[in-house]
Formats: structure tokens, sequence, C-alpha cells
């Protein structure tokens, strides 16, 4: 038996080896987290056994991750996309409930005797695998770029209904299970105790929140400020606890509080280590209860669990779609992204299985086939296209129609700029190709989007400029430029690749966020590389200078400088606390001072390899004069030097300097 010590560095240590294997295979680190609870579980080597401390640890992660949610619950959002989240939703949610409770009458003749499957516990495994995989879905359709597309519209108004569900869902799955001989009071009375407690905190809490939150960040405290949001949160999952309800819906209540503030976008970037964290541990519990033996000797009843549930949600969710109009390859994509189970399929389930309402061994069934359909997903995504396109005669025609679109509309033209991306930054650049009498033709993936510059008269399609096809509709071999307007570095590399295969001497201009990725992109072949932040802090200087009295032909004349040096002057930055979350990898200015036993001192610059832990020296002061540099300049001691890298350089080419 181990300590409580013992077991959060068991269980931490298991973590981290499963998210580095799962990473390594490109694979969500979910499925790492589930992967290492099932391996190190009292069903397989026993290494850790089921404890009030591992519980304990769980319960604390879905209330993280419900607070999550709800501060991503945004009334704003809900108004733009009720449509889809109350119709599509709604629809597939309750239909996925309703289905599963057919099924799971059926497949009761089919177990042994012994087992039962009753209507509750049918109704709540309905609630867990109506949901789908957030986490998953979201990062593939990020990395696809297909978030804002009509099949991604409706695969996120559908999980943001899912999201949603889960709140009545944990309040009924429990009266299901503690009363079912007067169920109706029992929900009657839980529905109530929900109100009540909901218009507590939501009346006197959001009147408190603005200004108690307004008091701490006033002390400009971050150690209060954390304290204080772990105080809100727990504080609110002890009310709804106290009231006979969940923890994680006062967490999600907290979290809905804290999103009207101003406050939201911190909060968020506070709470994600915990957040992730606990999770991770929850998801190492959720593996610890199953059992592989169960597993093997049932393979069959979970391959009809895995794929009956998959071809079922894949077929409802696609005939909703077409239902609520959508084309056939858009139901069929939507489909296949949320045919899978979800985190939140986990945390009813394990609700259910706590309170004996579903028989372990259905539980362990459907625990091995919700992990097995999270394991394909990834696959069924990224194989989606090819999917769709095999299966949907009518979604040939449509992009082949949509192709001869973009073909029609740019066969006349000569020497024009193919636009990537028709957000703000294409727009803005449209409009100023089209002052100067200069021909564009944008590609964008928001329909909406598409159809309201099509209405106004901008030359803009429906189209991925990282797909070959639509670059050569668009008219890449007589284009004379390819600007990328949106700042995503995977998908310009592979813009950079297609246009260099197609049209190598075509020029590419590139927009990045910063400057973290601008050697990789020249190094793919763009002409330039345009790092929004630093052409930012330019603009804001170059204002500066003229309105202070600087001739405005120096001015231009350094801005034009510091572009031709790929602003080697302005990148890096001194970081402070508020940056403690910026990536490892992103340029920094650290300074450090020589002092009496610092090895360096006595040394010239050539003779220090700075170069070989990835740091530069850009400064160097010796008291109020800065020394020019140079391979024979001479530290001392006293001296101020300014390293420039990432976070390991600079620490590696502090501990070169020091000794």
């Amino acid at each position: 038996m181990f300590s409580p010590l013992e077991l959060t560095l068991l269980l931490l240590g298991s973590a981290v080896l499963g998210v580095v294997a799962f990473r390594m295979l490109h694979l969500p680190p979910m499925l790492g987290y589930l992967a290492v609870g099932i391996l190190i579980g009292p069903h397989a080597l026993g290494l850790a056994e089921e404890s009030h401390a591992t519980a304990s640890l769980a319960e604390f992660g879905v209330v993280f991750l419900m607070f999550s949610i709800g501060l991503e619950f945004s009334l704003p959002k809900l108004k733009a996309m009720k449509g889809i989240v109350f119709g599509l939703g709604l629809a597939q949610v309750a239909l996925t409930i309703a289905a599963t409770m057919l099924f799971g009458w059926v497949l009761a003749y089919t177990l042994p005797p012994a087992i039962t499957v009753s209507w509750q516990a049918a109704l709540a495994l309905g609630g867990a695998l109506a949901m789908s995989s957030t986490a998953i879905v979201v990062k593939m359709l990020t990395e696809r770029l297909e978030l804002e597309s009509e099949h991604g519209r409706k695969i996120i108004g559908i999980l943001l209904f899912q999201d949603l569900a889960v709140v009545p869902l944990l309040i009924l799955i429990p009266a299901l299970a503690r009363n079912p001989d007067n169920l109706g009071a029992t929900l009657g009375w839980a529905a109530l105790k929900a109100i009540a407690v909901l218009v507590l905190l939501l009346f006197f809490g959001h009147k408190l929140m603005r200004g108690w939150f307004t008091v701490v960040v006033k002390r400009r405290s971050q150690e209060l400020f954390m304290l204080n949001l772990l105080l809100v949160t727990l504080g609110a999952a002890w009310i709804t606890e106290r009231a006979g309800l969940s923890l994680a819906l006062g967490a999600f209540v907290a979290g809905m509080l804290i999103s009207e503030t101003e406050y939201k976008h911190q909060v968020e970037e506070d709470i994600k280590p915990f957040r992730d964290v606990l999770l991770g541990l929850f998801f190492i519990t959720v593996g610890m209860l199953l059992n592989v033996r169960v597993v093997l000797d049932n393979w069959w009843l979970i391959l009809v669990l895995l794929i009956v549930p998959v071809l079922m949600k894949f077929a409802l969710i696609a005939g909703l779609a077409k239902a609520f109009g959508a084309s056939d390859g858009v139901a069929m994509r939507t489909g296949l992204a949320l045919a899978q189970a979800g985190e939140f399929g986990f945390v009813l389930l394990n609700v259910a299985g706590g309170m004996q309402l579903v028989d372990p061994f259905v539980t362990q069934l459907v625990l091995a086939s919700m992990v097995l359909s999270m394991l394909a997903a990834p696959f069924l995504i990224e194989q989606s296209d090819r999917l769709v396109l095999k299966f949907s005669s009518n979604e040939w025609m449509m992009q082949s129609l949509n192709l001869t679109k973009i073909a029609a509309r740019t066969m006349s033209t000569q020497k024009h700029v193919i636009v990537a991306g028709f957000g703000r930054s294409g727009q803005s650049l449209a409009t100023l190709l089209q002052e100067e009498g200069i021909d564009y033709h944008a590609l964008d993936l928001d329909p909406t989007r598409v159809q309201e510059a099509q209405s106004a008269g901008a030359s803009v399609s429906y189209g991925d400029a990282a797909r070959r096809e639509s670059l050569v509709a668009a008219g890449i071999y007589r284009a004379s430029a390819v600007v990328i307007t949106y700042a995503n570095t995977q998908s310009a590399l592979k813009v950079l690749h297609l246009v260099h295969e197609l049209a190598p001497t075509l020029p590419v201009i590139v927009r990045s966020h910063d400057d973290t990725d601008l050697h990789l992109l020249k190094d793919a072949g763009a002409a330039e590389v345009v790092p929004e932040l630093l052409e930012g802090s330019l603009m804001l200087a170059s204002h500066a200078l003229v309105i202070l009295g600087v001739p405005l032909r120096r001015v231009v004349h350094r801005v034009q400088a510091a572009r031709e040096e790929r602003y080697a002057s302005l990148r890096g930055y001194f970081h402070g606390i508020s940056d403690v979350g910026d990536d490892a990898d992103m340029e920094r200015l650290h300074t450090v001072t020589l002092t009496d036993h610092a090895s360096c001192v006595g040394k010239a610059l050539g003779g220090i390899d700075f170069a070989a832990v990835g740091a530069e020296v850009t400064t160097i002061r010796r008291g109020k004069e800065r020394l020019a540099i140079g391979a024979h300049t001479v530290l001392a001691v006293g001296d101020v030097v300014v390293l420039r890298g990432g976070a390991q350089a600079v620490a590696r080419g502090e501990a070169l300097l020091l000794g």
C-alpha cells in the first residue's frame, strides 16, 4: 500500500511517461492518461489501487473542467448559434439517449441473466454516449483550419450543447439512482434545489463577483489573485454539494459568473495548469477502472459496443445535419467528427458507476468501447475528406463545381494577386490593391463571409489555399504573387510547399504573429515574412518619432533598415511576471551581471562559444558606457551582458558567463 506522497509520485511519473509516448505518436494526451491508468490500475500491473485519495483527485479534475466550460459560456455566442445549438445539438443529445435506451433494451436479452440493464441505467449510458470529445475534435479542426467552415460551425454548435447538457445530466443521474420508486418526487425536489441554488449564486454572485475581483486585482498580487480564484471555484462547488447537488454544478456556475467580468482571460490562463494536471489525473483514475481480463474475455461484445454506437451516432448526426439543411458532404463530415465518445462521457459514466446505477460488468464494456472510439477519432477526422468523396457522389460534383466557379472568376485575369484568407487583414489588403488598380482573387473557408463579400462585389471564392486544386483554379500559373494573410505557420508551410512545387519563382508574402517562426518560413521559401507584433511596434515607434520632430526621411530609413535586417534589433524582449505563460522557444532578452567569481572575467567575447548554446550577446554595459561588441571585447567585473535567445538558450548562456 502506497503512502499519499508515493501514490501522487506514481501517478505523476506515469502521466509524464504516458503523455510523452502519445505525443510522439501524435495522439491526444488524454488517451495517454487513459492508457497509463489501465496499465498501472488494479486490473493490470496492480501498482495503484482505487482509494479515497485518487477519487478526490478525480473529483477536483472534473470541478476544474466544469469551471472552464462555465468560463466559455457566452450568451451572445449562444444567441448567434441558437439554431445549431438548440436545434441540431438538442436533437442529437435527445435522440442519442433515446436510441441508447432502445439498444439497451435489446442488449438486455443478449447479456447473461444475472446482468440487467434498467431503463435508468440505459438513460445514464445514453447521456454518456451522447457526448463527443471537445478536446480531440477542436484540436483537429484547428489544425485543419476548418473551425469557420460550414461543417466546423455545426460541429462546434453541437459540442456546445453537449457541454451544456452535462449540467442537467449531473443532476438527473444521481436522482435516478437514489429513489427509483418515487422518481417524480425525487426529480422535482432535485430541480427545486438546483433552481434555488442557481438563483442564489447567479443573482447575488453576479453582483458580488465583479466588485470583489476588482478589490483583489487592485492589490496587484498574482498570489492573491490565484488564491481568490481557487476560493471562488471550490466555494461555489461546496455550496452546490451541501445542497445535495454535484460539485461540478457549482464550479460551472462560478465559471459563468467570472465569464461576465473583464478578468475572464486572465482567469483562463491562471486556471489552465490546475485544470490540465487534475483532469489528467482524472483520466488516469478512469483508466484504472478498466478490467483488462473482462475486456479480453468479452472482446466480441466490446466490438459490438464500439461499432454500433459509432455507426449509430454517425448516421444520427449526419441525418440530423441533412434535415437541418446541410449538404451531403457537410452532413457526413459533421457525423464523422462527432461519432466518437468524449471526456464528459467518462464523467457521466463515472457518476453512474459510483452510484451503482449501472452494472459493473456493463460499465467495463462501455468504458472499453469509449476508449477505443476515442483512439479511432483522429484517424476518422483525418480521413474524412477521402471518405466523403468516396461515398458521396454529390460531394464530387459540388467540389468540381466550386473549383469551376473559382476558375471562371479568375480566367480573364493576368498578373493578379492570390490572397489566402479574407479576414480583416485580407480585406484591408484587397482594398489597397483595388485602389492601385491591381487585380486580386481571395480564397476563404468561411461561407458566410464569402457570400457577403461576393454580394458586395469582392473577388473572393470559397476555397482552401492549402489545396493544390484551389491554387490551380485561382490561376497560380498566371499570378504575380501570393499573400497569406492569416497567422498560422503550419498552413502557411503547406501553401509555401505547393506554390514552390507549382510555380517556383512566384513570390509568397506571409503574415505571422511574431518572429518565432520567421526563419522557418523564410527557409520554406517565403519572399517576405511580416510579423504583426514587430510591425505594430515599428509603426508605433515611427509615429512617435515623427511627432517628436525626427525628420520623416530618417524615420523611413530606420524602419526600412529594421526590415532589411529581418527585425534583428527588435527581436526578443525582457520578460516579466505577466509573460510566464509564453512559449519557451520565444526569443527573449536576459541581463547577466558579472561578479568577481564569474569564469568569463578577463576573457574576450570571441573565446566564448555562445553559438553552441543558441544564445547571442546584444549589449554590454560598463557603468554608463555601452561597449562595442566584437570578438576582441574583454569582459570585466561589473559588466552587464544582455543575452538573446529562447528560455533554455539564455539560461545556458548565463551558465557560460558565470561558470
